[in-house]
């Protein structure tokens, strides 16, 4: 199974303190957008299936199309675009939208790694004193 946790090289952890940070996304109180739901995004893209890209995570079908609705609903546009099963199978793809919000979120993400560089290196000088 696939470690989906994001590591963030530039924190130098050798000084022993280190800023550690997660950020998501709500609208109206509700997670649309965070790190796993970023990560389902990128396997349905990469398998073209929600089952597979749940099976991928150790993720229920259930529950990760209750994310794919979720994010889909709150979008107001879908991210994920679905085709019904049969003699081949379904399927499901990225749209614009979910193309743009995985590069959103991937920004948003780096900004943060950034921040918390500074603020790690901030700490390890006034921890020194």
């Amino acid at each position: 199974m696939k470690r989906h946790r994001r590591e963030n090289n530039q924190l130098d952890t050798s000084q022993g303190f280190c800023c550690r940070g997660r950020v998501w996304i709500e609208k109206n109180s509700e997670t649309y957008l965070g790190f796993g739901r970023m990560v389902l995004l990128q396997r349905i893209k990469e398998f073209g299936s929600i089952s597979q890209a749940a099976k991928s995570m150790a993720m229920s079908y259930k529950h990760a199309w209750d994310l794919v609705d979720s994010m889909n609903r709150q979008a107001g546009e879908s991210l994920v675009s679905t085709s019904k099963g049969g003699k081949g199978g379904g399927g499901a793809s990225l749209t614009e939208a979910g193309e743009a919000a995985i590069k959103e979120f991937a920004g948003l993400l780096d900004r943060l790694d950034v921040f918390l560089a500074k603020e790690t290196a901030r700490l390890q000088v006034s921890m020194m004193r």
